[in-house]
Parts: structure tokens; C-alpha cells; sequence
């Protein structure tokens, strides 16, 4: 049996020195640990709170993503994107999404329209175009990244000449960017209308909408620049957004020419004047 020098209770030098350091901690035999008095110390052990937790950020995730496409449809002066829209949290969901959607609806459309359009005309010759999904991906993409990453170096280039001026960050940037395009997607898909001047109209409201966006939301950054660089710079940024818009009409809903038929061979009639040669009695026919 043990002695009564083993059963008592013995002070650890770790724990005595803890204590002397945090005095109004105490010691709980579960956790080991030193906690203050006053506080509690609360454990989430269930998964069923960490995918509770999950749901709800997935949900606010989605309402700020709808609210941002909201303000993409509707720019309004002083309104300013970046501020009341992103507020410091630049997302890559939304405008990953609306490339895409917006590069496959411009291949199905462009597709659409010309079997339509042989429907109409039998004397056009349509086949799958598949490769208009490639293009049409690639030029989305490209867009949504090498102009934003062009704006945003020079707008840092002219941070550097002009000290007042603060440039949005990469981030914002090509956000501005990917959100400015879902306006273009029901525009995409109006198109399939086969009147051409409404075609066009559709496309000039919906560049308008894009690009009145895209200045409004630069506009606070650019104004503390020379007028001369402002105008500039605006301009370009707009006549980029015209030559996208432009480019998907002319080339994804260009008409096909009609298929070439050989003509059926025509039978030429001898004149009237031309004697034609006598025929042989039948009797003098040869055997």
C-alpha cells in the first residue's frame, strides 16, 4: 500500500508559477488551462453550428453578389460602384460567373440566329460552330483582365506623377470590369430578334448602361488628373467597351451567304428557220 507521504497532495513549480503570474486566474480540471474569473470559455464542438454558420455567409455572399449586379444595371450619378457596392471587399465569384455566362449565351445565340435564319432561307447552308465558344471565351476573358490590368498600371503610374490621386486596387478594378458586363448578357439574347435597326438599338442601350457605369465609377479617381489626361483616358475606356460590343455583333451574328446550287441544265431550242434533216421511211431504216 502507499505510504501517507505519497497520497498527499504535492504543488507543481509550472502551475505555482503560472498562478503567480496571473493571480486572479483559477484552474479547472478539465481543460488544464488558466482561465480569468469572469469569463467563459465556450466550446463549439457540433458540426451542425459550423454548417449553420456556413449557410448563412454563403447566403450574404449571394445577396452582395446580386446587389452589386443591381448597381451595374442601374449607374447613377454620384453613385459611386466601388464605394457603396464592393466597400473594401472586391469579390472574383461574381464576375468569374458573368464572363462565362456571358461567353457561352453569345455561342448559343450566334448559333441560334443562323438556324433561324436558314429556316427563312432554305438557300443558306448552316453548320455547328463550335469553335464560336473558344472565341468567344477567350475575347471575354482576355477583356475582363488585360484592360483592367492596363487601367490599373496607369492609374499607378499617374499616382506617382500626381500624389492626390488613389487609384482603386487590382482587385476592384476587374471587378468594376466583370460586373459591367452583365448587362450585355440580356442584350446577347435579344439579338436572337431578327430586325436588324432593333438589334442595334438594343446593343447601343446596353453600351450605354455599361460604359456610364464604368465612368461614373473612375470618374472620383481620374478628376484629380489634368482634364487633358481625364478626357483621355475616359474616352479610351469607353471606346474600348464599344469595340467589344461591336466586334460581338459583327462577328457572332454575321449572316451566312447562301449556299451556291449549280443551276439545272437548260435546253436550248433550234430557231424556227433552221430546216431540220428528213426522217427515213421505216421501211428503208437499216436492219
Amino acid at each position: 500500500m502507499a505510504s501517507a507521504d505519497e497520497l498527499t497532495f504535492h504543488e507543481f513549480e509550472e502551475a505555482t508559477n503560472l498562478l503567480a503570474e496571473t493571480p486572479d486566474a483559477a484552474t479547472t480540471s478539465r481543460s488544464d488551462q488558466l482561465t480569468p474569473q469572469g469569463h467563459v470559455a465556450v466550446a463549439v464542438g457540433s458540426g451542425s453550428s459550423y454548417g449553420a454558420e456556413d449557410e448563412v455567409e454563403e447566403e450574404s455572399d449571394k445577396a452582395a453578389v446580386l446587389n452589386r449586379i443591381k448597381g451595374s444595371l442601374l449607374p447613377r450619378p454620384g453613385h459611386n460602384f466601388v464605394r457603396h457596392h464592393l466597400r473594401n471587399r472586391p469579390d472574383l465569384y461574381g464576375p468569374f460567373w458573368i464572363c462565362a455566362t456571358l461567353a457561352f449565351v453569345l455561342a448559343v445565340t450566334g448559333n441560334l440566329t443562323l438556324v433561324l435564319a436558314q429556316r427563312r432561307d432554305p438557300s443558306i447552308h448552316y453548320s455547328p460552330q463550335f469553335h464560336k465558344v473558344t472565341v468567344a471565351g477567350i475575347s471575354i476573358y482576355c477583356y475582363a483582365w488585360l484592360v483592367p490590368l492596363a487601367l490599373w498600371g496607369f492609374l499607378r503610374w499617374r499616382k506617382g506623377v500626381r500624389e492626390r490621386m488613389g487609384p482603386y486596387t487590382f482587385l476592384e478594378t476587374v471587378c468594376v470590369y466583370g460586373y459591367s458586363l452583365f448587362v450585355f448578357i440580356p442584350m446577347v439574347v435579344l439579338w436572337l430578334i431578327p430586325v436588324p435597326w432593333l438589334q442595334w438599338l438594343f446593343g447601343a442601350l446596353a453600351l450605354g448602361l455599361s460604359a456610364t457605369g464604368l465612368v461614373f465609377t473612375l470618374w472620383p479617381v481620374v478628376r484629380e488628373d489634368t482634364r487633358l489626361v481625364a478626357m483621355v483616358l475616359l474616352s479610351a475606356v469607353v471606346l474600348l467597351h464599344a469595340l467589344l460590343a461591336v466586334g460581338c455583333k459583327l462577328y457572332f451574328f454575321q449572316s451566312l451567304p447562301p449556299e451556291k446550287v449549280a443551276p439545272p441544265p437548260q435546253i436550248t431550242s433550234l430557231p424556227s428557220n433552221i430546216p431540220l434533216p428528213p426522217t427515213l421511211p421505216q421501211s428503208m431504216a437499216p436492219s
